[in-house]
């Protein structure tokens, strides 16, 4: 037998708690500045990286998207919040990691890529470095950034399986028809940003790539001459961005070449490198940033932030980075033209917060 609830119940209709009292939640547009007052919320997955050993095989992933509250039950009992389907089909950007640095440092900006209306995908994996150590990494493939290799596959098997899983989960709530997986950016940070720039031109759908603190010349270990720089594309729109006090990049150049004195191998690759594409193209150097500049936070137990010779607040570069970066994103990949003329205006001279940009 059913009937009304008591007065004193949550269900009756009477009750202060009862769904019909809630404040409503109002749709929350996506706004291509990022807005703060753009609810994001991040889902939990894994998948198999082909080509690795077990136990090394496994990422762990975060996907960031826009989410629009609704008040459900649902919601309050699990914390889970559906994605806005507003600006639906979402383009998607992958976050690539440097060496030791886990995919939290890179949150704040999946964020802000997410505000912007665009779904971001961070991962950890740990797996073999070199000369038998392991650590959290891209997944480097080094055959293929070999002379034999380079050109036939991607540098990291890592990009495809974390574009198949997001072929998966656009197949299930909460993002189920929500992926644009035919605009895709490829961003990294430091070994990620170099996978990212090696691979871009060889992954489907990816129509931009950006990458901080990393270049593409290759250590003559692998076989290449001394000094060569590996092509980016043809094809993605490339931003490369430098940090004005890199010692990590500085500590490591002997693996490139033998010459002394100073040199930016980003600026390098990008004007080496990069084809032209009539300005599409950007490279730009960041006043007071260091290696890590783009991770927040920043874990001193691993990697190499000893090296960094940078003082003072990364604060200012940091956000200025993830400007660039997400106003770059949503120009190529929604043909944003609001967007594109923010990052126009933000490379432009006198460009406060760059000390050098150079388009292509």
């Amino acid at each position: 037998m059913t009937g009304t609830a008591h007065p004193d119940h949550p269900d009756h209709p009477d009750h202060p708690d009862h769904p019909a009292h809630r404040p409503a939640h109002p749709a929350h547009p996506t706004h291509p500045d990022g807005d703060p007052a753009v609810p994001v919320r991040a889902l939990w997955w894994a998948c198999r990286v082909p080509g690795l050993k077990e136990p090394f095989d496994t990422a762990h992933l975060r996907v960031f998207h826009p989410a629009r509250p609704t008040g459900s039950d649902a919601e309050r009992l699990t914390g889970e919040i559906p994605a806005d389907p507003a600006d639906a089909p979402y383009p998607v950007v992958v976050l690539l990691p440097g060496i030791n640095v886990g995919q939290d440092a890179y949150r704040w900006l999946a964020v802000a890529l997410a505000r912007a209306g665009l779904v971001a995908v961070t991962a950890d994996l740990v797996g073999e470095l070199f000369a038998g150590s392991h650590g959290l990494t891209p997944a480097v493939d080094l055959e293929a950034a070999s002379p034999a290799g380079w050109g036939t596959r991607p540098t990291s098997p890592l990009i495809g399986a974390l574009l198949g899983a997001l072929r998966d989960l656009g197949r299930r709530p909460p993002l189920d028809g929500l992926l644009d997986l035919d605009r895709v950016a490829l961003g990294g940070h430091s070994a990620g940003g170099t996978v990212a720039l090696q691979s871009a031109a060889l992954t489907p759908g990816v129509r931009a790539v950006f990458a901080y603190a990393a270049h593409t010349l290759v250590a003559g270990l692998l076989g290449w001459p001394e000094g060569t720089v590996l092509p980016v594309g043809p094809g993605p729109s490339v931003l490369l961005l430098s940090g004005e006090h890199d010692g990590v990049i500085a500590a490591s150049s002997d693996r490139y070449t033998s010459a002394r004195g100073p040199w930016d191998p980003v600026l390098r690759t990008f004007e080496e490198a990069v084809p032209g594409a009539d300005g599409a193209s950007a490279w730009a150097r960041l006043a007071g940033a260091g290696h890590f500049t783009a991770c927040d936070p920043y874990d001193p137990t691993a990697s190499r932030g000893f090296l960094e010779t940078a003082a003072g607040d990364p604060t200012a570069p940091r956000a200025l980075l993830g400007r660039l970066v997400t106003d770059f994103c949503r120009s190529r990949l929604r043909a944003d033209a609001s967007a594109g003329r923010r990052l126009d205006d933000l490379l432009g001279a006198p460009h406060p917060g760059l000390l050098d940009v150079r388009r292509r």
